[in-house]
């Protein structure tokens, strides 16, 4: 890690609080060093690195040679025997570490170096009630040009904007989250095979309050080296039921549990309809629409699964064109 600590943190390494951060890793080596690079570089030094290899088919421990020989690297690599998925490999890190806060950084993310620094430094002006800190976040090509930039401003209780729908805080790459609201909340609920981001801010939000950093320090890499896929069929099979099974009691207690079942039904639909399934996602939008009936945004996925793939390229088109 660095040894220039920002006199802003107000703390030397030895009593700055850890920061305990999981990367799950799974055949993607190319980009694997530049993301343990980025918090190596991280301003803030007080940081423990915990790769996760979910048996890739090739270990990935060879590519990270110079960080694991250096002794000012606290870096730790742990192989699973047999590939589980992502969920449970950022599981497995939170089992391993010891740091007050955790973070997850995905293999083909990476972070600006002032990142730690800034949400640590969050949490300590913010006080204890506050669990999940976060921020902007950067969208990259594959050229590293950025194409899109992600803020927001919810802070304090995020729940119902959560129940909403809203993507408050992105990606797993971008949040810090105290260690005691892990242990409160659990931790990621590996059975779901998409939204298990959402899902999980959900429990967490119901613990504690979130607090913003209004700056772009989370770089997300948009390439075509293999993401997960929107698999539709997965989505609607396993994690809308799951999903609202789950957490249609809380949006009972916060009166919004049709709005809610409205909004992961649309969820769906939208899935059908970015994958060509444009008749199946006729029925999860008239259930939105029974549900929720005052939600603009699904009138305009319904004219979309009605119109066909012409007009989804059309608009496609015109969000490439405007950088959205």
């Amino acid at each position: 890690m660095r040894e220039d600590l920002d006199s802003d943190t107000g703390s030397d390494p030895a009593s700055a609080p850890l920061v305990s951060v999981v990367i799950p890793a799974y055949g993607r080596p190319e980009y694997l060093p530049e993301a343990v690079r980025s918090v190596v570089e991280q301003t803030y030094d007080a940081v423990e690195i915990l790769v996760v290899d979910d048996c890739s088919p090739d270990p990935v421990e060879p590519a990270l040679t110079a960080f694991v020989e250096d002794p000012a690297v606290d870096l730790t690599v742990v192989r699973h025997p047999v590939n589980r998925g992502a969920n449970a490999a950022r599981n497995t890190g939170i089992e391993e570490s010891s740091g007050e806060f955790v973070a997850f950084l995905d293999d083909d993310d990476y972070w600006r170096p002032e990142k730690l620094e800034r949400f640590v430094d969050a949490f300590e002006r913010a006080g204890p009630g506050v669990g999940v800190v976060y921020g902007g976040v950067d969208v990259v090509d594959g050229d590293g040009e950025t194409v899109r930039s992600v803020r927001s401003s919810r802070r304090d209780d995020v729940t119902k904007a959560l129940l909403r729908g809203e993507n408050v805080v992105g990606g797993f790459s971008n949040p810090v989250v105290r260690r005691s609201v892990v242990e409160a909340a659990g931790p990621t609920d590996t059975r779901f095979p998409s939204w298990q981001d959402r899902e999980w801010y959900l429990r967490l939000s119901t613990h504690c309050e979130f607090e913003y950093v209004d700056e772009q320090l989370t770089v997300r890499r948009m390439a075509s080296h293999g993401q997960i896929s929107d698999d539709f069929e997965r989505k609607r099979d396993v994690s809308f039921p799951l999903f609202v099974h789950k957490h249609r009691s809380t949006a009972a207690e916060y009166g919004m549990e049709r709005r809610f079942v409205a909004e992961r039904s649309r969820a769906v639909a939208a899935a059908a309809i970015r994958t060509g399934n444009f008749r199946s996602a006729l029925p999860f939008l008239l259930r939105s629409l029974f549900y929720y009936p005052l939600d603009w945004k699904t009138y305009a996925f319904l004219a979309l699964a009605l119109a066909g793939p012409s007009t989804l390229e059309r608009v496609r088109r015109v969000r490439r064109r405007v950088g959205v």
